[in-house]
């Protein structure tokens, strides 16, 4: 009934082809983490600004560096650092607290599949009932944006996309996540400065590794679709039919639209990750903020620390759900307007008829 990487036998049953989606998600979600490892492991220095070390001249000691604002005599900066620290390393590779939870989130997901389809049955129940939900959900959604037959080699990017980014949005509400790690203790009480945990998709580098992927794989598949003349005639070829000197007009037109099509196209992983990075960013700061309204008395702390995030967790909720589906829909949406064409729209519908 569905295919995504190949085509699946004519009497499979929908739970087989569920189980073979799940199954084959493996791939993707392992291209999507080796595609972060590479971008953080490009994109980072050696060791974050939170977690530099420096020797003492005079004892060899190392030492945790400052925020400039405490070696200033300041106040330390409040709410979530821009960039990720590092919680360990692996040889001379940094592993940040974001890095960390993508990792469990990804081990999750492809545990709780993988669990959930172990004995696939007629009626699906539980686990199975879940993914056969989303899943088949997905594909129907998705197959009336980008059409019945580029489903088949763009079904499992978006929708593992979709799944990662939405899971890894809420895991990042889970108590801890952000609030256990290292610290210091001051006078309103203990100060996490060094969480353990950091929500994935509040690191700019997970976002942009995602972008970037989808980017390649739009590339690909766009030149599939198109070849490579079609490609530049799609962007830079006139649209529409015309006469004379309006013809060689609107060539030199297009032409100039096909640039600045370009220059968007180039701004895509941008704008996509920025996207989503700064709402979930946002988000957690909020969350921080509302956590650290009340400072005293300590009773006080305790109590509205737990309370006041609490209506903001369920707007977090939708806004992570929300993120999931936007980043979704505009990838599903580029890839649509470069590879399906009006034509074969028209002349499939046709045949339908």
């Amino acid at each position: 009934m569905l295919q995504f990487f190949g085509p699946l036998e004519p009497d499979a049953t929908i739970a087989e082809s569920v189980r073979a989606v799940i199954f084959r998600g493996w791939s993707s979600m392992r291209l999507i983490q080796l595609a972060l490892l590479l971008v953080v492991l490009a994109g980072l220095s050696p060791a974050p600004v939170e977690a530099q070390t420096s020797a003492r001249p005079d004892t060899g000691l190392l030492t945790q560096a400052a925020p400039k604002s405490e070696a200033a005599g300041g106040p330390a900066a409040e709410g979530l650092p821009p960039s990720a620290v590092t919680v360990f390393q692996i040889g001379r590779f940094p592993v940040t607290n974001s890095m960390l939870v993508t990792w469990i989130v990804a081990v999750l997901v492809i545990v709780f599949a993988q669990y959930s389809t172990r004995v696939m049955r007629a009626v699906p129940e539980g686990g199975q009932n879940f993914w056969e939900f989303l899943v088949e959900g997905l594909h129907d959604f998705l197959e009336e944006i980008v059409g019945p037959e580029l489903i088949k080699k763009t079904f499992w990017f978006f929708a593992t996309i979709f799944i990662f980014i939405a899971f890894t949005n809420w895991f990042g509400l889970v108590p801890g996540v952000g609030t256990i790690g290292w610290g210091h203790a001051t006078a309103n009480g203990f100060e996490v400065t060094r969480p353990w945990l950091r929500g994935g998709n509040a690191d700019l580098n997970m976002t942009l590794a995602m972008a970037s992927l989808f980017m390649v794989l739009w590339l690909v598949w766009a030149l599939q679709t198109n070849g490579i003349v079609g490609f530049v005639l799609h962007i830079f070829g006139p649209k529409g039919e015309s006469q004379g000197v309006v013809k060689y007009a609107m060539i030199v037109v297009f032409f100039a639209v096909g640039v600045i099509e370009l220059v968007s196209i180039a701004f895509r992983p941008i704008s996509l990750s920025f996207r989503l990075f700064g709402n979930i960013f946002a988000g957690e700061n909020l969350l921080d903020a509302m956590s650290h309204v009340i400072q005293s008395p300590g009773w006080a702390k305790a109590v509205f620390s737990v309370l006041l995030p609490v209506p903001f967790y369920f707007m977090e909720l939708l806004v992570g759900f929300v993120q999931a589906v936007v980043f979704m829909l505009l990838t599903a949406g580029f890839t649509a307007v470069i590879c399906v064409h009006e034509d074969d729209a028209h002349g499939k519908a046709q045949q339908q008829e």
